[in-house]
């Protein structure tokens, strides 16, 4: 297998890690890319980033009120 994060990971494919990427474990390399996707365009004065493990997403919510949402504009 492949141990990433000090995990062990079957060979194959894996369709999600414990920390939200999508994988390939073979014999000679682990091929790994993200689920998830940064945004970059949003009110940065009033708004936060967090990362949410469940949806495996960036939340970008209110400083003052993390209950609400923010728009985001752009993600990379």
């Amino acid at each position: 297998g492949c141990v990433l994060d000090g995990k062990l990971y079957p060979f194959g494919d894996i369709a999600r890690t414990d920390n939200c990427f999508r994988c390939s474990c073979s014999q000679n390399a682990m091929r790994c890319c993200s689920l998830f996707h940064t945004p970059i365009a949003f009110d940065k004065e009033n708004c936060k980033v967090l990362f949410n493990k469940k949806s495996c997403n960036y939340d970008v919510v209110q400083k003052s009120d993390t209950s609400k949402e923010c728009p985001v504009f752009s993600r990379v």
